[in-house]
């Protein structure tokens, strides 16, 4: 990847910043209906809930409705994070990890179904968790389709590699359950994936311009969080590591000139009149913390439009700065 001009052609759409208070790992879904559909981890890492709104903007304004609780014991029952809603197949799908009382930071991925055309109403059924190849550290699961296949993309840690969590993706069977093989396509390598912790995680995936792209975020959730990204051609094997290709710096990084800090676990979605991609993703806009950075609720949901460039890859410039009150 290589740094080209920006088309500055293009007037960015302005959002007023932070979107939500208090909600990291942010995901932000925009369905055929028109609502944006809106779910993140809470500070108590308790419960999943849900928001939706007709605009990006009203996305912070909206009532929150808690749809899942953890369990009291066993699996699902401590650190639920990280929860991302898609619409696969007329149902509704939310992926998200959790471990257990006696172990909070197994975490495994889970999976809830609902078949309510809203997915406010209805019930929540859960799909139990999805098997990996091997059983370890596993969270920030993501899906999404691509020439007519369903992949699902997600952070883990392979006891056999020095490290915190790599990324891997699979072809699913159904929205709960991966075929054959799972491939590693990322892990940490440079020294800003490394900081604190080896950390790939936070997969985000957006098809554009004849490439696949996958944003995702490393090292320690403080300051020095920030987002890598790879990318593979269109028409490539998605389940050959060979096809993808890893940007040697971070592409969104801590601006002190802005006041962020930590800026990463994104999500894409659109403008509200269709023609700009948008990206949501949470930041501090402190950079001292008290206590461990899990600690510290206030990675809040921001929004910012995408440029991209001539050559057609996505220029996130610098997280923007919080709008005055």
């Amino acid at each position: 990847m290589t740094n080209l001009p920006s088309d500055s052609s293009l007037t960015p759409a302005k959002y007023q910043n932070p979107l939500v208070l208090q909600r990291a790992d942010p995901w932000v879904y925009k369905h055929t209906d028109g609502w944006y559909y809106f779910t993140g981890t809470v500070p108590d890492f308790d419960l999943i809930e849900l928001r939706r709104a007709r605009t990006i903007q009203d996305i912070g304004r909206a009532e929150p409705l808690a749809i899942w609780h953890r369990h009291q014991e066993g699996e699902m029952s401590a650190k639920i994070w990280a929860p991302e809603i898609h619409f696969i197949a007329g149902k509704w799908y939310i992926y998200f990890a959790a471990g257990r009382i006696n172990a909070s930071f197994a975490h495994r991925t889970y999976v809830l179904e609902n078949e309510a055309a809203n997915p406010l109403e209805g019930r929540w059924e859960e799909r139990g968790k999805v098997v990996m190849n091997w059983e370890s550290f596993t969270l920030d699961a993501t899906s999404f389709e691509h020439h007519g296949i369903r992949y699902l993309v997600w952070a883990q840690h392979d006891p056999s590699i020095p490290g915190n969590s790599n990324l891997y993706i699979a072809e699913m069977e159904n929205p709960w359950t991966i075929r054959g093989r799972q491939v590693m396509i990322s892990k940490p390598e440079y020294e800003w994936e490394k900081v604190g912790y080896l950390v790939n995680e936070g997969p985000a995936v957006m098809i554009r311009n004849g490439r696949v792209f996958l944003t995702y975020s490393a090292s320690a959730t403080d300051h020095h969080y920030c987002m890598g990204l790879l990318s593979a051609p269109v028409d490539s094997n998605l389940l050959d590591a060979g096809s993808w290709t890893k940007s040697s710096f971070p592409v969104f990084r801590t601006s002190e000139e802005t006041g962020q800090y930590g800026p990463g676990h994104n999500c894409f979605t659109v403008s509200e009149d269709g023609t700009r991609d948008v990206m949501v993703y949470h930041a501090r806009n402190h950079k001292e913390l008290q206590g461990s950075s899990l600690q510290d609720p206030n990675r809040h949901a921001r929004a910012q439009a995408i440029d991209w460039t001539i050559g057609g890859w996505p220029d996130f410039g610098q997280p923007v700065a919080d709008t005055p009150e």
